[in-house]
């Protein structure tokens, strides 16, 4: 059960720009949590209100994480969300060895990090996958398989943390409106199938993820780990 006696301290990985990470900062804030958000950049492109403090961080360099870790005796939710596609040019081997480290590699890293932290605080850990965890793409290889990962990943981290009193959850989220998408949603004829496509006939919006977030991270979600909630409007039910 969460103490009540303190405010839960959030670290959101990857939310520096208008975005799911963003979203999810902000609704935690909202309900009155500590949150710390990290990012690729120098400082944020976006700083939510009410965030408590910003740190750059390259989830692909281990030094940078391990140093971050050493900032935290307690996290009792931790959010997975950095990521990057190339859409169209994952097919180059460089660009899908860069998307596999950072959406697979770099965010298993960050969980073992952390895992002190983490599991001092009983906490919880919410990875974020993707429809393409379950979808093939030729146009997102990279972004697919580490994806795919992400989605086994966080089985096989709940197994091991349960002993622990950790829960690992992820979210799958559809196509949602952010700055990652865009190319994908210049394309006209791409953009008008997914709405054809969607049960509610639009694309999702950062906001529409926030919600499960919270939930997972809550005491109503207490029996819940490793487990991957689809959130895509019924897109992968048609």
């Amino acid at each position: 059960m969460i103490n009540k006696t303190r405010k839960r301290i959030w670290l959101v990985i990857g939310a520096s720009r208008d975005g799911i990470g963003a979203a999810i900062a902000k609704a935690a804030v909202k309900q009155g949590d500590r949150v710390i958000i990290t990012g690729a950049e120098t400082s944020p492109l976006s700083m939510p209100d009410g965030v408590e403090t910003y740190h750059q961080l390259d989830v692909c360099n281990t030094v940078e994480i391990s140093a971050l870790a050493k900032q935290f005796s307690k996290i009792d939710v931790l959010v997975n969300c950095a990521a990057i596609s190339r859409r169209d040019n994952e097919d180059d081997i460089d660009i899908f060895r860069h998307v596999i480290d950072i959406n697979l590699i770099g965010n298993f890293d960050v969980i073992k990090t952390f895992e002190p932290a983490i599991i001092g605080a009983k906490g919880t850990v919410i990875n974020i996958a993707s429809m393409y965890s379950f979808f093939g793409s030729p146009k997102v290889p990279a972004y697919g398989a580490s994806k795919a990962g992400i989605h086994q990943l966080t089985k096989s981290m709940a197994l091991k943390y349960a002993p622990k009193g950790v829960r690992v959850n992820a979210i799958a989220p559809g196509f949602v409106v952010t700055e990652q998408t865009q190319k994908g949603r210049d394309d006209q004829e791409h953009y008008k199938a997914v709405i054809d496509r969607t049960p509610f006939s639009r694309w999702g919006n950062p906001d529409d993820i926030a919600g499960p977030a919270m939930f997972l991270a809550s005491d109503q979600a207490a029996f819940i780990t490793g487990q991957t909630i689809i959130v895509d409007g019924g897109y992968s039910i048609g």
